[in-house]
This record gives C-alpha cells, sequence and structure tokens, in this order.
C-alpha cells in the first residue's frame, strides 16, 4: 500500500523526525472543537463583523472562520485554553476556509488572508504558551482543511443523479488556495479532516501535491467520517475502501473524526487500526447530539472510552470533535498518559483497489472478472441506450454485469459520434449513486487520455485507468504515468511502443518490461499497481499469421509473470473470438478454455462478459479439442474444422418452457418456498397433499406450515426480509390454514367435542385505545406476531378499557398490545393502565403507535401498572419483546426497569432544567410583522365567504398528489441517503427491491380503487373574515367584522432561546384589528371513506396484506386530497398565489407561501380546537366525518386544519408551556386549570 510506515525520507523536513519521536514515546494529543468554545461566547452578528467586516452585504453570523480577522483575539484564547489543557496539536481555524465554503458569505476575496491569518494566530498561540512554559514538550500546528460544504459524488437535487454542485477541479483549485495560504502562515502539518465524501478528499490530495511540487512537503493527515451505525461514509463507502480511496496521498496518519461518539465509533476506529500503514487519530464527538443539537457526554465518561482505545493499540493520537472542550482534552491527556502507542502494521504488498467496498488482489482472488459489456464498442445495446441519451436504462447493463460475477467495472464510451469526456462524466455520475453497482472498482478505459482523467475525476473509489502506451515515447509516456499517481489509480500498460502494436511473444516482453522499468523507477509505481495488456489478438481469421496471437499472448504473459511476479495481467478476452460473431455457444467456449490455460500462465483479470462464461470441464470434448487445437495452432486446419462444428451443432434452438424448478420439489420444500415468497397460487394444492400425508390436519400446521413460517420469522429477524413480503406471507399462511379449518372441525365433532386447537407460542391481545381510530401500525405488528405462530386477538379500534379487561380475563391472553396515534390516546393509555393495576391484573402491557414513546411510556404509563409495561419502537421488535416476557426473562426484564427509571430521573432534572419567559415577556418577543407597510403582507379577500362543500371529489385527480415517503414507511421499509426520497428508495440496496414490488402492487389497488370506485373523497372548505386579539384569533361572520363567528384558542411558545428569534404563537400570523391589513383565516376537512367495508371483505379471506394495502392507500390519499385542496385555495379561492407554479416535489417540499397546521400538531397541540372547526363548517352535517370522545377523526383517513395566508407564516412547535401560561388559557377557554393541564398533558413544562 502507498502509505508511509514512518520511516524518515530523504530531504524531509525536520518535523516529520520530531513528530515520529514523540509518537514513538506516547499518544499524542489532539485539540478539541473550535466551533463548541466559539458557540459559549454567544457571539451576535456585530460580533462576527467587526470593524473588517461592518459594512459586508451578507450576514456573517456563524461564519466562525471569519473570527481569525474580526476577533482574533478570542480565538487564540480558545487556542491557549486547549494548549493549557495538554494538547499537543491545535488545528487552524479554518474548517470552511476555501473559497467554496465561503461564497455562501460572499467572502471569497478575502479566503487567502484568512488562511494565512489563522495559520500565523494559532503559531502565535503556541510560541506564547511556549514562552509561558519553558521546558515543556513542543507543540504543533496542524492546518485544518475541511471538507467544504459541497459534494462532488452525490447529487443534490434527487431528480437529476448525474448533476453535481461542485466538480473535481473546482475543488482542487479552492484547495490549492488553501493550503498554499496555510503554508505561508506556518502550519507544521495539514489535517484534511472529517471526510464524509471520499472524492473530495482526493481533490483535497490532489491540490495538495500541486502544492509539494514547488515547495517542501509536510506531513499530511487524514480523517474521515462514519455517518452512522452502518460503518460508512455519507458518499457511502466502508472505512477500508476510504482508506485504500485515499492511501496515495501518503498520510502520515488516517483516523476517524466527527459524527459518532467514541462508543458508537470503535468497531470502525479498531478497522481502519488493522489496516492503515501509518498512525491512526481518533477524535470522535462528545457523545450522540442531543434532541436540542447539543452534546452530553462529559469529560470523564469521553476520557474513559478514549483510555479503552488506548489500551487496545488501537491509536497514535487522540483528541475531540463536536461538543469537546478543554476540560475534555485534559481529561483524555491524563486518561492515555503512560499507555504506549499503537504500533503500525506491515501489510503484504498487493493491488488494492476500491468502489464503496474494497476489492484484494490476493492469492486467494485467482482471477478478476472485469465487466465488459458498458463497453459501447463490445455491446450494441450499451451504445445504443449511450447515443440516445437513455442513461438509466444503460445502468441496468452496468448492474446485470455485477450480478453475474463481474468484480470490477470496465467502462468504455469511445465512439466518433460523443463527446466522450462528458458522456463518461455523465454515466459514471449516474452508477455513483446505485450502491448495488458502486461498490465494485470501476476500470475507466478509453484510448484517449483526457477521458480517462475525467473518468478518474468522477470516480470516489480507486480505480484501473485503462490503459497509457509508450507509442507517442517515453516523455508523453511518463508525463500521463506521474498524473495517474495523483490520481491513485493503478494503470494498465498496452505492449504498444513506438513500432507499434506487439504481435510476437518476444515483442511484448520488451515493451512491457521497458514501461515496467519507466514506471517503477521514473513515476513512482509500484510493480503491483502495474497491469499489463499484452493485447488479446484475433484467431481464426484464415490470415496464416494470424494462427500464434492466442499462443503468442499466454506465453508473454507467463514469461512476464515469471520474471515480475508482483505485476498483474488483463486483456479484452471477447476480442479472441471476433471471428466467430454470432456463435454465442461456440464463443463461450473459445473464451472459457482460453482463460483457462492463460490464468495458468499467470492472467490475474480479464475483461470478459461475466454472464456469457461457462465451466470449463463443461465443455463439449470434442468442441474443447477444436478450441484448443485453434488457440494452441495446432494444425493448420483449426478453423476450418471448428466452422464445420459450428454448422452441425450450434445452429438456433427454439426456447424450451422452463418448468418452475420449486414445484418439483418436496410438499414441505414447496410450502416453505411459497410461505417465504409470499405466492398463493398453488397453496391450497399443496397444503391438500401435505394433509394427505399427515395423521391429523392440525399436524399440517404444527409441522409443515409452521416450519415455513419459521424460515420466514428467520429471515425477517435478520433483515432479510421486510414487512411487505411477511404480510404476503401471512396471507399465504392464512389460506392455508383456512383450507384445513373445515377438516379440523369435522374431525372435532367425530371425536365428541375434543378440540383439535393447534398449539401457540401465545395470546396477545390488541387493541387501539378508545377514541382513536387507527390501526394501520397495530394491524401490522398483528401479522408479524402471527407469522411466529402467536394467536392475536384483535379488538379493533375505540376500544375501552372495560372491554379489553374482559375479554383478557376471558381469553386467558398472556400479553395486552395498547395503540394509538393521537395524543389523547397517550392519557387513555394512562387511563388503561390504572384499571388494570387496580383490578389486580397482571398481565404485561406493550406500548406502540405514532405519537408513543420510550419516554413517556417510562414516565407516565409504567409507573401506573405493576406489570411490565414496554414500549415497542416497530413491528420488527415486537417478537423479541413477547418471546421475552413469555419467557419470564428476568434478566430483559430488570433492564428495562433499570432503562426505565434512568429516563424518567432524566426527565424530572430536565424539569428542573429548563428555563421559560413569563407568558407576558414572551408576548413582547413575539414576531414583529409589518402589515401592509412596503406592500408586505397584503392579503386579498377569498373568493367567498361561508364553506363550500364536495362530495364525490374525483379521485383521479388526487393520484400525482400522493406523497408516496409515508407510505413506505408504513411498511418499515426506509431507504438510507441518498435514497430516502421517492423514487430514490427504489435504488436503496437494502430496501429498494421490496419497496418497488411493494409500490407496483399498490399502483395495482390504487387502478382498482379508481376504476371500481372503491373509496370516495368527500371534503369542506371556508374562509372567514379574521384578526387577532391578544393570544388569539377571532373569526367574523361577515366583513363588517362586528358580529363574532368564533374563537381560535392559540399557544405561545414560553421556552427560552439562545438565539434572537421570537417567540411564535399562530395568532401572529394573523393581521390585528388596527392594522391597515384585513385579514381572513380558512379552515378544511377533507376525509376517503370506504376503507373499512374493503378491509371487511379482505380479512373474510385472510388476507392481511391487501387489507393493510387499502387502509394506508386510503391515508395517503386522504392527505393528497388536503395538498391539492391548500393548492386551490392559493391559486383559486383565495387566490393570494395566483401565479404560483411548483410540481408536486415542491408542494411536498412546502415550498409554497402560507401554512395549514392542525389542532394537535406542535404549533397547537390542544385537539379540543377541533370541535370549535367541526361547529363553524357543520363537517359532521354536510361531509360525514366525525369526531370521537378523544377528538380522533373518522374515518381514519381523514385531514384537517387551518389556513393561514401571511407571507411570514412557518411551521414551528410550541414546545413546553409554563403554568403561567396554562392558567392564563383556562381562562381564555372557560376551563378550570385541572381541564387545562389534562387537555395540555404532553406539553406540560411542569410536573402534576
Amino acid at each position: 500500500m502507498n502509505g508511509t510506515n514512518g520511516m524518515a525520507a530523504e530531504g524531509e523536513p525536520p518535523v516529520f523526525g520530531k513528530l515520529r519521536k514523540v509518537l514513538g514515546e506516547r499518544i499524542m494529543i489532539i485539540d478539541g472543537a473550535m466551533g463548541t468554545e466559539v458557540q459559549r461566547l454567544r457571539l451576535e452578528e456585530e460580533d462576527f463583523r467587526g470593524e473588517r467586516f461592518k459594512t459586508t452585504g451578507k450576514l456573517l453570523k456563524g461564519n466562525n472562520d471569519i473570527l481569525v480577522l474580526s476577533q482574533p483575539d478570542h480565538v487564540k484564547d480558545i487556542h491557549r485554553r486547549y494548549l493549557e489543557a495538554g494538547a499537543d496539536i491545535i488545528e487552524t481555524n479554518t474548517f470552511s476556509g476555501t473559497t467554496i465554503a465561503q461564497a455562501d458569505y460572499g467572502l471569497e476575496s478575502v479566503v487567502y488572508e484568512l488562511n494565512k491569518a489563522a495559520a500565523q494566530l494559532a503559531k502565535k498561540a503556541v510560541e506564547e504558551f511556549m514562552a509561558a512554559n519553558p521546558g515543556t514538550n513542543e507543540r504543533f500546528v496542524a492546518g485544518a482543511v475541511g471538507p467544504t460544504n459541497r459534494t462532488a459524488s452525490i447529487s443534490p437535487e434527487v431528480e437529476k443523479p448525474d448533476f453535481r454542485n461542485t466538480s473535481f477541479q473546482e475543488l482542487v483549485t479552492a484547495y490549492e488556495e488553501q493550503v498554499r495560504a496555510l503554508l505561508e502562515g506556518g502550519v507544521d502539518l495539514l489535517l484534511v479532516e472529517t471526510v464524509f465524501d471520499t472524492l473530495n478528499c482526493k481533490a483535497a490530495l490532489f491540490a495538495i501535491e500541486n502544492v509539494f511540487e514547488s515547495q517542501p512537503r509536510v506531513p499530511v493527515m487524514i480523517s474521515g467520517t462514519v455517518v452512522d451505525k452502518s460503518g460508512r461514509t455519507l458518499s457511502g463507502q466502508t472505512t477500508e475502501a476510504f482508506y485504500t480511496s485515499t492511501c496515495h496521498g501518503r498520510p502520515f496518519s488516517m483516523g476517524l473524526n466527527c459524527a459518532l461518539g467514541a462508543e458508537d465509533m470503535r468497531p470502525f476506529l479498531a478497522e481502519m487500526s488493522r489496516i492503515a500503514e501509518c498512525y491512526v487519530t481518533a477524535y470522535p464527538n462528545a457523545g450522540l447530539p442531543n434532541a436540542m443539537g447539543g452534546y452530553d457526554q462529559g469529560p470523564a465518561t469521553m476520557a474513559g472510552h478514549m483510555k479503552s482505545f488506548a489500551e487496545d493499540g488501537l491509536v497514535n493520537m487522540v483528541g475531540g470533535c463536536c461538543g469537546t472542550t478543554p476540560d475534555h482534552i485534559k481529561a483524555i491527556r491524563e486518561a492515555v498518559d503512560g499507555i504506549s502507542p499503537r504500533a503500525i502494521p506491515s501489510r503484504p504488498e498487493m493491488l488494492r483497489l476500491s468502489g464503496m467496498e474494497p476489492l484484494h488482489f490476493s492469492t486467494e482472488l485467482n482471477f478478476c472478472n472485469v465487466g465488459e459489456r458498458c463497453n459501447v464498442s463490445g455491446s450494441r445495446r450499451f451504445s445504443r441506450l449511450i447515443t440516445t441519451g437513455k442513461f438509466e436504462e444503460a445502468v441496468a447493463v452496468a448492474r446485470l454485469q455485477v450480478e453475474n460475477g463481474a468484480q470490477v467495472l470496465d467502462i468504455n464510451v469511445d465512439e466518433a459520434m460523443i463527446d466522450g469526456v462528458a458522456t463518461m462524466r455523465k454515466f459514471l455520475r449516474f452508477i455513483a449513486g446505485e450502491p448495488d453497482i458502486a461498490r465494485v472498482p470501476i476500470m475507466v478505459d478509453s484510448s484517449k487520455f483526457k477521458v480517462i482523467v475525467e473518468g478518474l475525476e468522477n470516480c470516489q473509489g480507486r480505480c484501473i485507468a485503462n490503459s497509457i502506451s509508450l507509442k507517442e515515447g517515453e516523455e508523453e509516456f511518463l508525463r500521463q504515468a506521474r498524473t495517474l499517481r495523483k490520481y491513485g489509480a493503478a494503470v494498465v500498460v498496452m505492449a504498444f511502443d513506438e513500432e507499434g502494436q506487439a504481435a510476437t511473444k518476444e515483442r511484448k516482453v520488451e515493451i512491457c518490461e521497458r514501461a515496467l522499468d519507466l514506471l517503477v523507477n521514473k513515476a513512482g509505481f509500484k510493480p503491483y499497481e502495474v497491469i499489463f495488456d499484452t493485447n488479446i489478438l484475433t484467431i481464426g481469421t484464415l490470415i496464416e499469421e494470424h494462427n500464434e496471437y492466442g499462443l503468442n499472448f499466454i506465453e508473454a504473459v507467463r514469461t512476464l509473470k515469471q520474471r515480475h511476479p508482483q505485476c498483474h495481467f488483463n486483456g479484452g478476452v471477447s476480442n479472441l473470438s471476433f471471428a466467430f460473431r454470432g456463435m454465442d455457444h461456440l464463443r463461450e467456449a473459445m473464451h472459457s478454455a482460453f482463460l483457462y490455460h492463460a490464468i495458468r500462465a499467470g492472467l490475474s483479470m480479464g475483461i470478459v462478459n461475466a454472464g456469457q462464461i461457462t465451466i470449463y470441464d463443461d465443455i463439449d470434448a470434442a468442441l474443447l479439442k477444436l478450441v484448443e487445437d485453434l488457440i494452441f495452432n495446432r494444425s493448420p486446419d483449426s478453423t476450418e474444422r471448428l466452422l464445420q462444428y459450428a454448422q452441425e451443432n450450434v445452429a438456433s434452438k427454439g426456447a424450451e418452457k422452463e418448468v418452475e424448478d420449486w414445484r418439483t420439489k418436496s410438499v414441505q420444500e414447496r410450502l416453505t418456498y411459497a410461505l417465504v415468497k409470499g405466492i398463493n397460487t398453488y397453496v391450497i394444492d399443496d397444503t391438500e397433499e401435505a394433509r394427505l400425508q399427515c395423521d391429523r390436519p392440525l399436524h399440517v400446521i404444527e409441522g409443515p406450515l409452521m416450519k415455513g413460517m419459521n424460515v420466514v420469522g428467520d429471515l425477517f429477524g435478520a433483515g432479510k426480509m421486510f414487512l411487505p413480503q411477511v404480510i404476503k406471507s401471512a396471507r399465504v399462511m392464512k389460506q392455508a390454514v383456512g383450507h384445513l379449518i373445515p377438516f379440523m372441525e369435522a374431525e372435532r365433532v367425530a371425536a365428541g367435542g375434543v378440540s383439535s386447537e393447534r398449539q401457540f407460542a401465545g395470546t396477545v391481545l390488541m387493541a387501539t385505545v378508545k377514541g382513536d381510530v387507527h390501526d394501520i401500525g397495530k394491524n401490522i405488528v398483528g401479522v408479524v406476531l402471527g407469522c411466529n405462530n402467536y394467536r392475536v386477538i384483535d379488538l379493533k379500534v375505540m376500544v375501552p378499557v372495560d372491554k379489553i379487561i374482559e375479554v383478557a380475563k376471558k381469553e386467558k391472553v398472556d400479553v395486552i398490545g395498547l395503540s394509538g396515534l393521537i395524543t389523547p390516546s397517550l392519557d387513555e393509555m394512562v387511563f388503561n393502565a390504572r384499571e388494570f393495576e387496580r383490578l389486580g391484573m397482571k398481565i404485561p402491557v406493550l406500548i406502540g403507535g405514532a405519537t408513543t414513546s420510550r419516554i413517556h411510556t417510562a414516565v407516565k404509563i409504567a409507573p401506573q401498572y405493576s406489570a411490565p409495561v414496554i414500549h415497542v419502537l416497530d413491528a420488527s421488535r415486537s417478537v423479541g419483546v413477547v418471546q421475552a416476557l413469555m419467557d419470564k426473562d428476568e434478566e430483559y426484564l430488570e433492564d428495562v426497569r433499570e432503562q426505565y427509571e434512568e429516563l424518567r430521573d432524566d426527565y424530572m432534572a430536565s424539569l428542573t432544567e429548563r428555563r421559560f419567559l413569563t407568558l407576558e415577556k414572551a408576548a413582547k418577543k413575539k414576531l414583529a410583522v409589518e402589515w401592509g407597510r412596503a406592500g408586505r403582507n397584503v392579503v386579498s379577500a377569498p373568493t367567498f365567504l361561508g364553506t363550500k362543500t364536495f362530495d364525490n371529489f374525483p379521485l383521479e385527480s388526487l393520484v400525482d398528489y400522493i406523497d408516496w415517503i409515508p407510505f413506505f414507511a408504513t411498511w418499515q421499509l426506509r431507504g438510507r441517503y441518498p435514497n430516502r426520497r421517492f423514487p430514490q428508495i427504489f435504488k436503496d440496496e437494502r430496501v429498494g427491491a421490496e419497496a418497488r414490488k411493494l409500490y407496483d402492487d399498490a399502483q395495482g389497488m390504487l387502478r382498482d380503487i379508481l376504476k371500481k370506485k372503491l373509496l370516495q373523497a368527500r371534503g369542506v372548505i371556508g374562509f372567514w373574515p379574521a384578526a387577532s386579539t391578544g393570544e388569539d384569533i377571532e373569526l367574523y361572520a361577515d366583513e363588517r367584522r362586528d358580529a363574532t363567528a368564533a374563537t381560535l384558542f392559540c399557544l405561545r411558545q414560553q421556552e427560552e432561546k439562545e438565539t434572537k428569534s421570537p417567540y411564535l404563537s399562530l395568532a401572529d400570523f394573523v393581521a390585528p384589528r388596527d392594522a391597515p391589513t384585513k385579514d381572513h383565516v380558512g379552515m378544511f376537512a377533507v376525509g376517503v371513506f370506504g376503507a373499512d367495508e374493503q378491509c371487511q371483505e379482505f380479512e373474510k379471506v385472510h388476507d392481511d396484506y391487501r387489507a393493510i394495502m387499502m387502509k394506508a392507500l386510503a391515508d395517503r390519499l386522504a392527505e393528497a386530497f388536503a395538498e391539492l385542496m391548500h393548492e386551490r385555495v392559493r391559486k383559486q379561492w383565495w387566490g393570494y398565489s395566483a401565479e404560483e407554479k411548483l410540481d408536486c416535489e415542491d408542494l411536498l417540499k412546502v415550498k409554497y407561501r402560507g401554512i395549514r397546521p392542525a389542532p394537535g400538531y406542535p404549533s397547537q397541540p390542544d385537539h379540543t380546537e377541533k370541535s370549535t372547526m367541526w361547529q363553524i363548517m357543520k363537517v359532521r352535517e354536510t361531509v360525514g366525518i366525525e369526531l370521537t370522545d378523544s377528538l380522533a377523526m373518522l374515518p381514519a383517513a381523514s385531514v384537517s386544519g387551518i389556513y393561514l395566508a401571511n407571507e411570514e407564516a412557518e411551521y414551528f412547535s410550541v414546545g413546553k408551556l409554563d403554568r403561567d401560561q396554562v392558567v392564563d388559557y383556562a381562562k381564555r377557554k372557560g376551563w378550570t386549570v385541572e381541564e387545562a393541564e389534562k387537555h395540555l398533558h404532553h406539553s406540560l413544562g411542569y410536573d402534576i
């Protein structure tokens, strides 16, 4: 590998030796977070500006880097405190010190000055510290080079996968300016840190090498960021792939920082420590960020984790990132003091490449398949797709190559009629967003060097450049080789020189050895980074001089491999058989036989169609002899004899209908396959066959069917099956059981009423609590439990506690599951728990639903009931929890009790730590709106007052407004960045395939709904003259505004803020009575009817999958209805944004003017406000949407809210409320304080 093992190099500056000496004796300490200390200063806009930037146009608050010019004393003081805490290395305050990052502030022109000043400031701090502390260890300054705020590997616009908001060369230019300034300012080393995109890092390393060409090298440290517990960077690379992609930069150290706390970073740091042939650094965050974005891990705790890193030999340098302070650094220094530093490992020398994942050319690899079909010259389909601009379809060609076994992907777009540079760039950017393709390394293949360079500038991994040659002489050969070396690429060398292409063995060997000498001794390559292509030329052409081409290639490889065993050998295998185009069976045999012998001679990789290689031993013996006679030129008539064989044996054969292989297996295997795949086509026949083989029908359930469901459960538990698949499996299972029930009943009758019921793992009662009508999540949990042999009793929705208790006792249930979506359901759950306790019940309770949480369960529900009460996050966790409860796992239950006790303690502590403004003070800091002044916040009047109803609204018009991401979340399918959105989720390597199947099923049901009119949409909207009065909004009967029709009561933020942001209330967004603007407020309630009736039909045939699908689609259509109505309100019925032109994606991103908040949600958490809306719009009478006792809407697929048009209106969360506001709110609503506290229970900032 191209790292450094710490040995001194000739001509190095003294800093290398100084650092190596210290690192040989002890672990060095890096400083902590600059940003955390800056935040503690609570600087305002004027502080960031200082005198220097007083008149700068853009806001500068938050631009920490500029403080080196506007507030240098503050920055130097932070440096001093870290030095006093024990830091050996302090970083310059230049994390965002590039023209790219500073463009956000309009300060590109000061970047060079900023970086130079930052370096000088840090050096000055070191000098002053050393002078004040004579005899102390020498301290060093690292020039901090951050990742910028752009990414070269990921598109910021999901609908344009090939778009980038920066380029490799733009990054190089920006980094080069920063690095030159830092070095001029006197930094001792460079730190390329917080790397979330490896391509950005490679650009930084390229820029650094450019600088080092004209001045002495300094140590370069590289630190990546693993963004989550998957162990990958934001751009998708594993730790080892990241190291492999960047080690060509000769790093002095490699490591990890930011994103994770020390505990979560450990496994990935251990991997870096294992592989890095240089020093290793770790400077994690102070734990994970809390709900407010801060960091809670104290110095002692963090130091303990860092000590374990040191004791286990993982690190050479340690420090801190976000949330760390001088106190953290002091504690870390003390913790690692006296512990020996990590020993640098020595790894076997070999070629190592990377895509998102690494590829090692070890002896175990034997041969590397390089996929050939992404070549416009080698694949007619790929060529057609590329030349017609169908890049998304061309991606499928690449995917198929990888699926068929390609370990490296060759990309070649050399074609006279297309722009090779632009095409290479675009295609590589397309496949960069496809993890199943981008995981493998890329071979950038072109006869044009500028196309190769463009390819390397668009690949984050370590690539192969294919190819260069000596045909233009040694000077050009070395220029190209040195350029490729700076990109970190391995290189393919063609057997060409100034005299032309080598055809004989002797010429091939001569050219390759000459090239190797130049690459190793003059261009800095290692022998194992050199790949020779000694030219596979076409044989069987009936031209005599071509007869030896196959043999010459094999023998040249054999000779070179014996002389230079570390080098690699490659070839385009398809070239061999071009004379036999159209005879695919024959060509496959030629390729396989040729590879068999070439690999034995030393061929280590080949550009082949991975899906069209047959096994050597499977080649027909007669054909094999003919093929090998041709390859080795054993007979002058080899070509004729092979052609004769082809004419006689390789005629086109009609396609035979393939019998489904799984249908030929045993009944147990067929049932298991059907259950896993969710195929119900044959389940009745197979179940009947199993029944006839078993003594009793019950045995079919307990035997073949449960064995199959156990496989389903294991796959789901291991994350290898997803929720939609499990529900399809349950559908198959229920249909099989449904077939057996009549036989079991007949058996029971024949036995005189003796039970023939199956044995379940346990019985679980499930219910959506009283007042709540939402049950999709509950139904999903029920299906998952049923798949794991639990008997599930589903009491459906709006279930009062006495019904739950009655059925629980009668059915002797083992576990009760309570579900709810709306916040009043949380209180109902508390009431249920109290009732269970009052009656002396001991049945464990599971809590689930969208508004439930661990903290609420621990603080409010669990203390009411002495039996276990456990919050279950989603369906995938339910089985494990129920199993633990059934097993009476005391260790598990004790762990839950301890966790909940800690949560309660933390909650009570947070109540004492919260600081509130009084309502009076908060109101004085409300949003300041310039009503009607200078044309601002002037809103036209609606086109009508009162209400307008919509009956049987056309569902077809709603389809384009559906937001699909919540639909996938319902089924617990969540893509990972950059595939979180729709339709990018289909590209997600983990859930994409299943998301696509689910979506296709949903589209099928949606077509059914529309065609058969299975659902109906109804709604009502209305507008009233309105004005804010203090904390509330008054609605008036007409424009005279002298008669109040209703009052909407509002709540204001009270929790103290660290910024100067206003303390918001919805009333702020409505003009007061005395404003020059006369304002209005709108309301709406929309619903989709009929889902429950459709679900009942599905449940009759045991089809949970379609039942859940129907409810999920009804929910999505209701939300789409709300989205469409709001758009028409803005453009038509109110008309304040008549010129709005937004697509659905923009609508879902809320890019329009105005908001539609709803009671019961963060900006007004009081559900009772719905009652006012229902009264003034007569919702129940005109539309049929009802409110339950807990103010849930029925049907469940309903949405309601109010319309506010103010251009400054925004969604916000009221947060916690202090008692003075609750008292005031109760008085305004005509409630007692106790009533107000009941309805606002979950928003109280104090305990009651």
